[in-house]
């Protein structure tokens, strides 16, 4: 009998129940790009997108990488420009900041010129596939229901980093004093659950 008439050896069901607030993990980070490009601040390449209140942020899928949650995964945002002020961006750029200090192995308080070096890029697809480790929340979305979101990257100063992480982070390109990432293979883009919220619509 076909397997589309009888269900018995069908697996059960898998349990979506949001990934437990501060939960530390291993992800990769993918960028859903959105067409919106400013050249004045450095946003090329159309990773960057635009929601109808003028918010302009990139589109984000966390996939974690291994441990009890492996291949699950979580959409959050980062944001880089809101109308209503300079906070958005701020805390979008010290996302970033701690996302690179994580992916690149880089300890907050070094200020060495490597370091420094460490915390630049030269484009938004610099992040595209980058791995760090993370903390992973859990929020309300707009219809009330718990999602997880991902908005703080764990650095090398914390306890548990050097073990989440494994081995070396990720590794530079070119000159072994210019840090940087392995250049990785983009994914194709997948459509994310809009679970974004209001104002970034």
């Amino acid at each position: 009998m076909s397997i589309w008439k009888d269900y018995n050896s069908a697996a059960e069901q898998s349990n979506f129940d949001p990934i437990p607030a501060g939960t530390l993990a291993k992800v990769r980070m993918t960028i859903k790009p959105g067409g919106y490009d400013d050249h004045n601040q450095g946003w090329t390449g159309g990773y960057a997108t635009q929601g109808q209140t003028g918010a302009v942020y990139l589109n984000c899928e966390f996939v974690v990488m291994e441990g009890q949650y492996s291949k699950r995964k979580v959409w959050s945002l980062i944001g880089l420009h809101s109308p209503k002020g300079p906070d958005y961006g701020n805390i979008g750029r010290s996302f970033v900041k701690g996302i690179l200090n994580s992916a690149r192995g880089v300890n907050p308080k070094d200020d060495s010129p490597n370091a420094q070096a460490a915390r630049r890029i030269n484009g938004l697809g610099d992040l595209d596939g980058m791995t760090f480790v993370a903390r992973i929340g859990v929020r309300k979305d707009q219809n009330g229901v718990n999602r997880n979101e991902i908005n703080l990257a764990i650095t090398p100063d914390h306890k548990d980093y050097a073990a989440l992480m494994g081995g070396n982070p990720n590794m530079p390109v070119g000159s072994a004093s210019a840090p940087g990432v392995h250049a990785a293979p983009q994914s194709a883009a997948t459509p994310l659950p809009n679970n974004r919220p209001s104002w970034a619509q």
